[in-house]
């Protein structure tokens, strides 16, 4: 899924730029199971808000018996 931000929804910039944290950036969902790899953020250049978050594979977030085939 490719969500194009447009606007900062706090100082209304349109300008961005992305950066990644990889490190230490572990999660634990839910289902109690972890996630290594990086989040990845969405910031504003006027204001520096992060204004989205997100990891590429979500799905690695759920134990492997509820994942989903060919994903």
């Amino acid at each position: 899924m490719d969500i194009k931000i447009t606007e900062c929804p706090y100082c209304f910039g349109n300008e961005f730029v992305e950066g990644k944290q990889d490190s230490h950036a572990d999660m634990e969902s839910t289902e109690n199971v972890w996630y290594s790899g990086a989040i990845y953020h969405v910031v504003c250049l006027r204001c520096g808000s992060i204004v989205r978050s997100y990891v590429k594979h979500p799905e690695k977030m759920l134990k492997k018996k509820d994942r989903k085939e060919n994903q």
